[in-house]
């Protein structure tokens, strides 16, 4: 039973985030009165958060072009840091966001 809400929760997750990419809009939740089920058969709630999915499972990388002055990049070349890892650590500090 757990595996099966897991593989409901991936399923509804890629469908939920392919929609919202595309601008349609979420379909409504069902009420359990409203799912008609075979005598035996079992019902469950899946929930999904879409941002928390997204962050877990979409994990293509994006380039970006970014602007800083001169004497910036030579620092931070000379302190061999890495700008993809140095970018993503503080956007995730603007947005709030915290690994889990």
């Amino acid at each position: 039973m757990t595996e099966a809400i897991e593989m409901a929760r991936d399923a509804i997750g890629l469908m939920g985030i392919d929609m919202e990419d595309d601008g349609k809009a979420l379909p409504n939740p069902r009420t359990l009165k409203s799912i008609l089920t075979a005598e035996g058969a079992i019902v469950s709630l899946v929930d999904v958060d879409f941002a928390e999915y997204r962050r877990k499972n979409e994990m293509r990388a994006v380039k970006k072009n970014c602007t800083l002055p001169s004497w910036l990049c030579y620092e931070a070349e000379k302190a061999n840091i890495n700008f993809s890892q140095a970018l993503q650590a503080e956007l995730k500090r603007e947005l709030h966001i915290t690994d889990r």
